[in-house]
């Protein structure tokens, strides 16, 4: 009996004390919240996909009007050329291009400044690839409004808008 006691006493005292520590118990559950650098990227990326999206709502709009509009020019610039057209037409028929020229050098202006943003923060520069160019497309969708092709305009910015909704699908993955 009293060897038995040496011998749990001595392997008592010569075992290190780590081994009768008490440890943290693990949960297994995950973690609700995110890490504050995740936070901040998801949130980055939330207001990015917001933006492509509001840009896709508003020229999916002007699309939709500049249908309407397109027509009306076609047969006011029609009727100018028969000399069927009179003087306040004709001057309503130019305000009306000039409108269209101006949205579309709008959403340029602001397809720009998305690029920038998506180019500019780290969060949403790997997205910039896909974005890269949209803002080239408008250009090009506003040199054809400067030369009176307004449905090759609308085509040229159904394109972009093609390219936007791209972004929005590499944004969700």
């Amino acid at each position: 009996m009293k060897r038995i006691a040496i011998t749990l006493l001595t392997t008592l005292l010569l075992s290190p004390s780590t081994v009768f520590a008490q440890t943290r118990g693990r949960s297994s559950r995950p973690k609700t919240t995110p890490p504050p650098a995740q936070a901040q990227v998801t949130q980055a990326r939330t207001a990015g996909a917001q933006k492509v999206a509001d840009q896709i709502k508003l020229l999916s709009r002007f699309i939709y009007l500049l249908g309407g509009v397109t027509s009306g020019i076609a047969a006011v610039d029609e009727a100018t050329r028969r000399n069927e057209a009179s003087p306040a037409i004709v001057q309503k028929n130019q305000q009306s291009k000039a409108q269209v020229k101006a949205n579309i050098q709008n959403f340029r202006e602001g397809l720009d400044k998305l690029e920038i943003e998506f180019r500019t923060t780290p969060e949403l520069q790997p997205f910039y690839i896909k974005l890269a160019g949209v803002a080239a497309g408008a250009a090009t969708a506003e040199e054809q409004a400067a030369a009176n092709q307004f449905d090759a305009s609308g085509r040229t910015l159904l394109n972009v808008i093609n390219r936007l909704a791209d972004v929005l699908v590499v944004m969700r993955q």
